[in-house]
């Protein structure tokens, strides 16, 4: 065996780990292929999607830059450098990367900040998986447009860097989207999450309050109708039939539990104040996740 085919052998064995989630031994099969062939392409984007999912971004820019320029045709490598780029603010990089992928962008350097729709994110893939609305504002990054629950650490108005490749889907207005897992926070919204709880309320009095809080602009979410928990399967697209699937909506629960965005406790205090009949409502607010300093 000569050593072109020692290292794809070894590159065979490093994917085999790295499905078994061995990282370690799939890095040091990569490692002695390289060093056989140093201009094994594929080899070099393994290396890259490893360190992808490290959020080493250096590292992924090396060895997705090295697998582009030796396989310039690979679409993959081209998204995993265009991601890096983007991670590391690396604009001329990123904007080249996207163009090659037949990507038309506005202006010539600087930032990508254009409107790509409505897009689906999955928060922390790799724990609860909750899934968000926003709005793309380049390929891979969106800006969040809901309100996360508290415990995932990220906040209504964060720019979040996300994966180019669809995991699930969801619909909104008679159209699917795809859902993509997000990376990492890539810049923190100045908004801070407060939870309300009003008991006892009626359908009425939560129009009323959303309406006021819509009229404000401020971000309003009653997670008690909105929230929805679905099983992996199908939160990641493979929809299959659940007992108690197809069954009547249950009937309206006076407690709700309300997400709210604001810069400050103070801002919500002046809405509520304007909501006709609010005196007749028990409501409790608590700060969950302030914004950082």
């Amino acid at each position: 065996m000569n050593d072109l085919e020692r290292a794809e052998e070894l590159n065979e064995q490093g994917i085999a780990h790295s499905d078994a989630g061995n990282e370690e031994l799939a890095l040091q099969a990569y490692e002695e292929a390289l060093r056989l062939n140093p201009r094994a392409a594929k080899t070099l984007y393994n290396m890259g999607l490893i360190y992808k999912y490290r959020n080493d971004w250096v590292t992924s820019f090396d060895y997705n830059q090295r697998a582009y320029a030796l396989r310039p045709e690979h679409e993959a490598s081209r998204w995993n450098l265009a991601i890096a780029a983007t991670a590391l603010r690396d604009w001329a990089t990123a904007r080249k990367a996207w163009a090659d992928n037949g990507i038309e962008l506005d202006g010539v350097d600087g930032p990508i900040e254009m409107d790509f729709g409505p897009t689906p994110v999955r928060l922390n893939p790799n724990g609860n998986g909750e899934v968000v609305w926003g709005t793309r504002i380049d390929p891979v990054r969106t800006i969040l447009r809901n309100i996360p629950y508290p415990d995932s650490g990220f906040r209504c108005g964060d720019i979040v860097l996300h994966d180019g490749a669809g995991v699930g889907k969801r619909e909104s207005r008679g159209r699917e989207y795809s859902v993509f897992n997000v990376l990492e926070l890539f810049e923190a919204s100045k908004l801070s999450t407060f939870c309300m709880e009003v008991n006892e309320a009626t359908e009425q009095q939560m129009a009323t309050l959303e309406a006021a809080f819509d009229a404000a602009g401020m971000p309003f979410e009653d997670w008690t109708a909105n929230v929805r928990t679905l099983c992996k399967a199908c939160s990641e697209g493979i929809a299959h039939e659940h007992a108690g699937d197809g069954e009547e909506a249950p009937a309206w629960n006076p407690a709700r539990l309300v997400g709210l965005a604001a810069l400050s406790y103070e801002q919500i205090e002046a809405i509520l104040e304007q909501v006709p009949g609010i005196e007749q409502m028990e409501i409790e607010i608590s700060l969950e996740l302030e914004a950082p300093a």
